[in-house]
């Protein structure tokens, strides 16, 4: 599917159904397609992007002085089409969340936020504001300070309303929202008779930081700086993501070398990540040698970043224009033989994993979602791959220097644990494979086109595929080139709600090892 026969699908499914669109503009937010519609015909238009068979992947609300415009963006076979509205302020934006299950988490946080109200939206709890600020304030909006100024601390969010059931043996389970790890706090609420779970409700949104407010204001520099923080495991995806809508939205190109860079760190990202998952979903059954090995790798591969990059995490690597710290030509041999020495290691124990019977009896069949509930969600990454969903940006929406290279996909449809740590395994191989193309490709030349500050308002869409999968982010810049509205989509928004799904039926131990499957950011999330 086209650019113009995804747009075309759209076109022919409202023509179905009645509805009008404005002329589409393909130049705004490339390389999507900005679609107008009247606020009227919101929902009718997300029913028609679904009958076309295109996946809803964010919302994001940007506030004006007589209202609001909203934005939706939908892809279909790596093509993106933006639908974009206006709303005034006493009008009421239809709701796509009866439509697109993904859309439920997004409205509620553009409600809390903002105050746009969703017609015939089916869930009005507050997702994201908690209590931390009255009904009648809104802290994304212009007026409202970033903090509440007459409160010290946020009242105890005791009075969410969970689901609930009767009858002889169900019990209610709750867990979080502080944990007995080191991880980040997200409440848990379990319903279950004895082990077995019937269901399953989460409530995030407890490290909300207020990074859409914060970019307010900022220059390109501090923005790219701020996106690095959104969600500390992703730091290059996410600066990658803001700096490439930075540099769409003022034309601003990264010379070769800097956009080979950027991929070396994201594939090193996506490596760490990965290794230290499959260690952790093997402890979490039991499995501590495993862990000890893939641990020790994680390590190891840190210890190198921290030599090459200065940092651990490569954080503050990916600025606009380009990075920030070029690799010395006498490393790329030694980065090489790491390279390899590191893809035999992980075979190696791979290997000794799938020999393991009883490590293969508690992982498959677990927590399994199927490519049907995986396709309602929209979910993406490995939770997706591993459930029939092979989309991966770098091979389906290619950006530079990806459009370069031959990208694999790995997917299964068994949708379980085991296919989840699978995908990890099989995508660790494939970054090693392209990180050694990287580096033995890498350009000459800057690494750094100087940043130009627009002599007019713009904005700009980033795309990229971290490890967790598709980030997107919006930028838009006032007439002095600081930052107007900031909004950075992680993978998480759409690969939690999968987490609910999947522990239907299974029983309460193995929580700890289908969230480390799905592993969403909390902090990305809860911005």
């Amino acid at each position: 599917m086209s650019r113009s026969s995804a747009l075309q699908s759209l076109l022919e499914a409202c023509a179905l159904i009645g509805v009008q669109t404005g002329p589409p503009d393909p130049r705004s937010l490339v390389p999507a397609t900005v679609v107008p519609v009247e606020a009227g015909d919101w929902a009718r238009v997300a029913e028609a992007a679904k009958s076309a068979g295109l996946r809803w992947s964010a919302l994001w609300v940007d506030p004006l002085e007589a209202g609001f415009e909203a934005f939706c963006l939908l892809e279909g076979d790596g093509q993106y089409l933006v639908l974009r509205t206006l709303v005034a302020l006493d009008q009421a934006l239809p709701s796509h969340a009866g439509i697109h299950a993904a859309a439920d988490r997004p409205e509620r946080h553009a409600h809390d936020l903002l105050g746009i109200i969703f017609a015939n939206a089916p869930d009005g709890r507050r997702w994201t504001r908690h209590q931390a600020w009255p009904e009648t304030r809104f802290p994304l909006l212009p007026e409202h300070p970033l903090r509440p100024e007459d409160q010290a601390a946020s009242v105890a969010d005791s009075s969410y309303v969970f689901a609930a059931a009767q009858g002889a043996g169900v019990v209610e389970i709750p867990v979080g929202p502080i944990h007995a790890g080191i991880i980040e706090p997200g409440h848990f609420r379990f319903l279950a008779v004895g082990e077995t779970v019937l269901n399953l409700e989460q409530h995030l949104g407890y490290v909300h930081k207020g990074i859409e407010k914060l970019a307010v204001g900022r220059n390109a520099d501090g923005l790219a700086r701020l996106a690095a923080r959104v969600s500390g495991d992703s730091t290059v995806a996410h600066s990658w993501a803001a700096c490439q809508a930075l540099e769409r939205a003022t034309g601003i190109e990264p010379p070769p070398r800097a956009l080979w860079l950027r991929a070396i760190l994201a594939e090193r990202e996506r490596i760490a990540n990965h290794i230290g998952d499959i260690g952790a979903i093997c402890n979490d059954v039991g499995f501590s040698f495993a862990q000890y090995q893939f641990s020790r790798l994680r390590e190891q591969l840190a210890r190198d970043n921290l030599d090459a990059f200065g940092h651990r995490l490569m954080m503050d690597q990916v600025v606009p224009g380009g990075v920030t710290r070029d690799i010395d030509p006498d490393r790329i041999v030694p980065m090489i033989a790491q390279a390899d020495a590191l893809a035999r290691e992980v075979r190696q124990l791979i290997a000794l994993l799938e020999d393991s019977e009883s490590l293969e009896d508690r992982l498959m069949a677990t927590g399994r979602l199927t490519p049907e509930q995986a396709l309602m969600l929209g979910v993406v990454g490995y939770v997706g791959r591993a459930s029939g969903l092979a989309f991966d940006l770098r091979r389906d929406a290619p950006y530079p220097p990806y459009d370069q290279f031959e990208v694999t996909v790995p997917s299964y449809r068994a949708g379980d644990v085991a296919a989840r740590a699978r995908i990890r395994a099989e995508e660790i191989d494939v970054s090693l494979r392209l990180l050694l193309k990287l580096l033995q490709s890498l350009p000459t030349g800057p690494i750094r086109t100087p940043w130009s500050t627009p002599a007019r308002p713009a904005e700009g869409l980033g795309m990229i595929d971290g490890w967790r999968g598709e980030i997107i982010t919006y930028v838009r810049l006032d007439d002095q080139g600081r930052v107007a509205r900031f909004f950075p989509r992680d993978p998480s928004w759409l690969n939690w709600p999968a987490l609910e799904l999947m522990m239907q039926g299974n029983i309460v131990p193995d929580f700890p090892v289908c969230n480390k499957s799905v592993n969403g950011s909390y902090s990305g999330h809860d911005l």
